[in-house]
């Protein structure tokens, strides 16, 4: 009983810390929560590391607090189905790109270089299932425009 009470918390203070490691910029990410995707652009190829953000509380949280993230990584959430999105920036410090991705994984909008902790809601155009955070530039410096794929995948 008293191993169980031992390993319980020491799970919960592991996982404790990967959480403050995320939402403070720290690289310690969940493995279960980590993936690659491609970019495909006019420029060719381009591998982005992200984090998953799937449940409403994964979502919800997004990347708020974050106050550096690497040029190469992002945060890539996932609606499950193409609907109506709006994003803000409320509580995230960072400048990010916003891009939405229509189901068949092709960009429909690009939100460059957004305005940290703004209220404002930046819609997303036309229905999209996934939205992909970025650091702002990086839409820029990959050549990002409506139209290019983004190799997402399966979960």
């Amino acid at each position: 009983m008293a191993l169980y009470g031992f390993r319980f918390a020491f799970v919960s203070a592991v996982c404790a810390i990967l959480a403050l490691g995320g939402a403070f910029g720290g690289d310690a990410i969940a493995a279960e929560k980590h993936d690659t995707i491609q970019v495909v652009t006019k420029t060719g190829s381009h591998e982005i590391s992200i984090e998953w953000a799937v449940t409403p509380s994964e979502r919800e949280h997004g990347l708020m607090g974050r106050e550096k993230m690497a040029a190469n990584h992002g945060m890539l959430f996932d609606f499950g189905s193409e609907q109506p999105l709006y994003f803000w920036m409320k509580n995230t410090p960072l400048s990010l790109d916003i891009i939405f991705i229509k189901a068949d994984g092709r960009t429909s909008r690009i939100a460059r270089a957004t305005t940290p902790f703004s209220e404002d809601l930046i819609p997303g155009g036309s229905p999209a299932r996934y939205v992909l955070e970025l650091v702002a530039g990086s839409a820029d410096r990959l050549s990002l425009a409506p139209g290019d794929r983004i190799v997402i995948p399966k979960r």
